[in-house]
């Protein structure tokens, strides 16, 4: 069985913006609707106590934590956003890779709309978060939330099974050649350097 050619790096470019956008329209859409539909900081039960709907307005990061500092998280996420476009268009070759990208970047393009256009105004937008599980966390989160957790659990499982960013795995033996590469490399030069 032959394994799929790399993507190109505009091919690549391509899947994270189209992911992403969805994300961003779902999450944005999501939250108008919620906005419109919702009692502020009510429970709405949706499927008795393991879903329910409660919309807030959080100033903070997870559980309102930082309310003070909300351009600090509008910096972050900004820096983020940045960082994905950079690997898109530079250095991921890999369908998995340009997957996850795309849809963690659509998450951190919601949180990061809400800061910048949502009242109290730029930088310090509130997030929208509407949605509760009570059963299994106390956070109240929403949309892209959900994607930047997910894409991020989903980041971690790529590393940890050696899926490099290009779509080559790495292996036991490709580290030992990487590591005697560098260790033959002349001080301060980069490995893999001539």
């Amino acid at each position: 069985m032959r394994s799929r050619p790399p993507l190109r790096s505009a091919a690549a470019g391509i899947v994270i913006a189209i992911l992403a956008v969805v994300v961003l329209a779902a999450d944005q859409l999501a939250k108008t609707v919620a906005i419109d539909s919702l009692p502020p900081e009510r429970v709405v039960p949706v499927i008795g106590e393991a879903l329910q709907f409660y919309l807030v307005r959080n100033p903070g990061a997870a559980f309102s934590l930082g309310e003070g500092v909300t351009w600090i998280f509008t910096i972050a996420l900004a820096i983020v956003a940045g960082i994905i476009v950079y690997l898109a268009a530079r250095r991921v070759h890999s369908r998995l890779w340009a997957v996850v990208l795309g849809l963690l970047l659509g998450g951190v393009l919601g949180n990061l709309t809400d800061r910048l256009l949502r009242e109290p105004g730029f930088p310090v937008g509130h997030v929208v978060d509407f949605i509760s599980t009570p059963w299994m966390m106390p956070a109240i989160y929403n949309v892209a939330d959900v994607f930047i957790v997910s894409m991020i659990i989903s980041v971690a499982i790529l590393v940890l099974f050696g899926l490099r960013l290009d779509g080559t795995r790495e292996t036991k033996a490709s580290r030992s050649t990487e590591s005697a590469a560098a260790d033959d490399a002349p001080s301060g030069a980069e490995p893999g350097a001539r």
